[in-house]
């Protein structure tokens, strides 16, 4: 199971956000802008973090960064999930990490 979580145009959001609203943003402006994608893949006992950042210069990819590392499991936890059929059943899944981005 991937966990993705998408920044988009860093340099806008620091126009965009207003106090206690959140704005999602479709498409990075590509005059000038940093796009950051953030994955998580779960592994036997660790998770492996993928950090990919594209920085956006007049239209084309100026450079494109891309980190690795491992991090530690945070477990299981049990989800109810429920097939095409509408049957019901506890699964037991990894658990997700929650990503937090500060722009200054």
């Amino acid at each position: 199971m991937k966990q993705y979580i998408s920044i988009l145009a860093a340099s806008m959001l620091l126009i965009a956000c207003n106090e206690g609203k959140e704005d999602v943003v479709k498409q990075p402006t590509k005059d000038g802008s940093i796009e950051a994608l953030l994955t998580t893949k779960h592994e036997a006992g660790y998770d492996i973090m993928t950090t990919q950042y594209k920085v956006w210069v007049k239209g084309k990819v100026a450079k494109l960064i891309s980190k690795t590392d491992t991090i530690p499991s945070l477990g299981t936890t049990t989800e109810e999930g429920e097939d095409n059929d509408g049957n019901t059943q506890d699964l037991v899944v990894p658990k997700d990490y929650e990503f937090f981005i500060t722009v200054k």
